[in-house]
């Protein structure tokens, strides 16, 4: 298979317009949105997206597989600023934040699930492991406790998260966040003990 070649600066600035209208759309709430709205909110030719995009589905999987990378490129810089444990915190009230956008999203989302996208198997894996990284750090630092991997915690996250169709789920999904959060952190005794 020959490799693609990089796309000219019009072109990802196009790409980039497709994806940022898209995303506007149906973060919005407007997922019906049609090919032709997209195009137009980007200032380019229903060709051009045709060009980036084959399909309407290949359209929504790119928006959301950009959703998941900006969140998957969070535990360095929160790592950076903050000690571990808070670091691993503050990522989990941004995976509660993430499900609020999935939330604008999920009926454009609803478009690809009975295809056989690997988009969502593929999202799991990116935020488990960034999971994985958090926890491993907030156990060397003896204030995470290190028998919980990023799997099973993405798992209770996202009962968490499958709260946001009913009223008032940010606050019960923050409030619950804190009680996991919690359970996560090694007593200071403990902490002590081991050192």
């Amino acid at each position: 298979m020959v490799p693609s070649r990089p796309l000219r600066a019009d072109a990802r600035r196009n790409r980039e317009a497709l994806l940022t209208a898209a995303r506007e759309a149906f973060l919005a709430g407007e997922a019906g949105a049609h090919i032709e709205d997209i195009a137009r909110r980007a200032g380019v030719a229903v060709g051009t997206l045709y060009r980036h995009f084959e399909t309407r589905e290949a359209l929504v999987e790119e928006v959301y597989r950009q959703e998941v990378a900006d969140l998957c490129a969070m535990p360095s810089a929160l790592s950076e600023r903050h000690d571990p444990d808070e670091a691993l915190r503050r990522f989990l009230f941004l995976l509660v934040e993430h499900a609020a956008v999935g939330r604008g999203m999920a009926a454009a989302l609803e478009s690809i699930l009975a295809t056989d996208s690997p988009v969502f198997d593929e999202a799991r894996a990116r935020m488990a492991a960034c999971l994985d990284r958090l926890l491993a750090a907030g156990a060397a630092a003896g204030t995470i406790r290190a028998d919980v991997d990023g799997r099973i915690l993405l798992r209770a996250m996202g009962g968490v998260c499958n709260l946001r169709d009913t009223e008032g789920w940010r606050e019960d999904a923050a409030r619950i966040t804190g009680l996991i959060f919690d359970g996560l952190r090694r007593p200071a005794a403990e902490g002590a003990a081991g050192a």
